[in-house]
């Protein structure tokens, strides 16, 4: 029976005394672990092969780690981040969450801590959905989710950050029927603690604010339900 390969993790950290000790950690639990020290060359090596979970410190050098992110989610959706970071303000978090990342750790932090939340990340990677059209009609509106921009009447409208992107997926791909609140949580945040919820809830504004153009298009908001996208 052919054994099943490791989990092949990216880790952007430039403290290199760190960076060793998680490396040989995680390598010690049975991951593969490739190390970049900035960003630039952490983007580089994600361009050059697989990988099944990126650690991404924000603060690198060349690249910081959010622009990291950014770049990344132009072309891959799926392989879950996990942001460290010593900022510790609601403001910074909701940044890297909007960018694309799907959990945070904050500095200093535990190594055990860390392979939970590593494992956790990779257990409920989902296997890749059925795609959308390459194009979603949504009344005056067109929603081209691979390059997360919204249309209005044939002029781009909106470039989404990944989150914003991701919402608007999910409503998509669930109507008319409505969007569960803590479905929605669970899929895109983990868990719906209040702090997620209400960074939740900012996005829904945003999106709300993007689609005001269109008297037909809303994002209704169904209370103790959830959420859904009439057009």
């Amino acid at each position: 029976m052919m054994t099943p390969p490791l989990p092949h993790l990216l880790l952007l950290e430039d403290e290199l005394p760190l960076a060793r000790i998680v490396r040989e950690s995680l390598e010690r639990q049975g991951f593969r672990v490739t190390h970049a020290a900035d960003g630039a060359l952490g983007l580089a090596a994600f361009r050059r092969e697989p990988f099944d979970l990126c650690i991404v410190d924000i603060m690198l050098p060349q690249l910081d780690g959010l622009a990291f992110v950014a770049e990344i989610r132009r072309t891959n959706q799926q392989v879950p981040v996990l942001f460290l970071t010593a900022k510790s303000q609601p403001a910074d978090v909701v940044q890297g969450f909007g960018v694309g990342g799907n959990d945070y750790l904050r500095k200093p932090f535990s190594l055990d801590e860390l392979l939970v939340r590593l494992r956790e990340l990779l257990r409920r990677a989902p296997a890749a959905a059925p795609a959308l059209p390459a194009a979603v009609p949504l009344g005056r509106y067109v929603f081209v989710p691979l390059r997360q921009e919204l249309w209005l009447d044939g002029q781009l409208n909106a470039r989404l950050s990944h989150r914003e992107s991701e919402l608007l997926e999910l409503l998509a791909r669930h109507q008319p029927r409505p969007l569960g609140r803590k479905a929605a949580l669970l899929q895109l945040w983990g868990d719906d603690s209040f702090f997620h919820a209400r960074s939740m809830d900012v996005f829904i504004s945003r999106l709300r604010k993007y689609l005001r153009h269109d008297p037909a298009v809303a994002i209704l908001n169904l209370r103790g339900v959830g959420y859904r996208l009439v057009t």
